[in-house]
């Protein structure tokens, strides 16, 4: 995997900024986060979608290429969102991902130029998540806890409630062999407590980025999925040891754990 796909398959932080703030795209350009997510779904009222879309039409052509979450297929904008971004080649965020065979059509209709990234973010996304990361054109997976928690009856910022939910996104992700899914947003803006709790939380179930709505969650969620000097410290005396070495201070190794202590190397260089 190699240009837009390696890149946001291995980002940790992605920006929501609202389509209809053209004013806001550049400080959000050179904010530091790993992807920015222009968004015409959520954030803009329908009187403004075609507007917005015009502004995100500029930002393109002037040669940005961000992540454009477009309206959710079926919407009276989304066929207008897709041919903009399909004309540049840049990312798409896909809200209300649930069938299979719409993100197959939109990867065909884009001729594979836009690489996906699916939004979980409904009970029947969750449980055909596996169908979903296995569609033709997704690069990763993102979990959209507010819009579900909605659908669900319980509160975005409830871990519990949550928490099989977030799970089963990460298993269909790594069934399909795509990297580790984005964690959804913290809505407490302010609250940096929250907000590392909820990183802790989303990369205790496997989560290795996060969607974030202020560029100041940016650094916390950065250094909260960036691997510890203890693991680091862990992982190269697993391999310094070698591949044929047993045990390292009194713990079994064998390969899953040569793997894991690679895999967390790796996110170092990131």
């Amino acid at each position: 995997m190699t240009g837009p796909r390696a890149a946001l398959a291995a980002a940790r932080t992605f920006l929501f900024v609202p389509g209809d703030r053209p004013d806001r795209y550049a400080k959000a350009h050179a904010s530091g986060a790993d992807q920015v997510i222009v968004d015409l779904e959520d954030a803009v009222a329908p009187a403004d979608k075609d507007a917005a879309r015009a502004h995100v039409a500029a930002w393109l052509e002037a040669g940005h290429r961000p992540v454009v979450r477009i309206n959710a297929p079926g919407t009276p904008w989304a066929e207008a969102d897709l041919a903009v971004a399909a004309e540049h080649g840049c990312p798409v965020m896909v809200p209300k991902s649930d069938d299979p065979a719409v993100l197959s059509e939109l990867a065909a209709r884009t001729a594979g130029r836009c690489p996906l990234v699916a939004l979980i973010e409904t009970a029947r996304g969750v449980l055909r998540a596996p169908e979903v990361a296995g569609a033709p054109g997704v690069v990763r997976l993102a979990f959209g806890n507010v819009d579900l928690a909605a659908d669900l009856g319980v509160a975005p910022d409830d871990h519990l409630a949550l928490t099989h939910a977030r799970s089963q996104v990460v298993l269909a992700s790594a069934a399909a062999g795509l990297c580790p899914p984005v964690d959804g947003v913290t809505t407490a803006v302010r609250d940096t407590d929250t907000l590392t709790a909820d990183v802790a939380h989303g990369r205790r179930l496997g989560f290795t980025g996060k969607l974030c709505v202020h560029p100041t969650q940016l650094p916390y969620v950065t250094d909260g999925f960036a691997p510890s000097e203890a693991e680091l410290a862990w992982a190269r005396s697993v391999l310094d040891a070698g591949d044929t070495v047993t045990t390292v201070d009194g713990q079994m190794v064998d390969r899953p754990v040569l793997e894991r202590a690679r895999r967390i190397l790796a996110q170092e260089a990131r």
